[in-house]
């Protein structure tokens, strides 16, 4: 899995069958320590990210498993999930603490 940034969106008048009525937007890939990573690159939207939203995108086959619809189709970079809340520790350990919350999913 990977960081990324929301930029912008992209129009495409012409679309593979399968991926109709998919929104496809600009993402700026991150590091680690949210950087930039490398160019832009366009991917396809499954939980309705927003211009500025930090997103966790998964790559190859996984991306076009994370389709709703149709399954294997030609995607290559897709967002599954946005981050709302991110703790970078120093020291690189990690909480597994889950903690309550509300967001539109629960």
């Amino acid at each position: 899995m990977l960081f990324g940034r929301v930029t912008g969106t992209a129009v495409c008048t012409l679309k593979y069958p399968g991926t109709e009525g998919l929104k496809l937007l600009i993402v700026q890939p991150l590091d680690r320590k949210l950087r930039p990573l490398g160019a832009y690159q366009v991917a396809a939207d499954v939980v309705d990210a927003g211009i500025g939203d930090l997103c966790v995108m998964v790559r190859s086959r996984e991306a076009s498993l994370a389709l709703p619809a149709v399954k294997f189709v030609p995607v290559d970079l897709a967002l599954v999930g946005v981050v709302d809340e991110l703790i970078v520790r120093p020291d690189e350990g990690f909480d597994f603490t889950l903690k309550r919350g509300n967001n539109r999913f629960t």
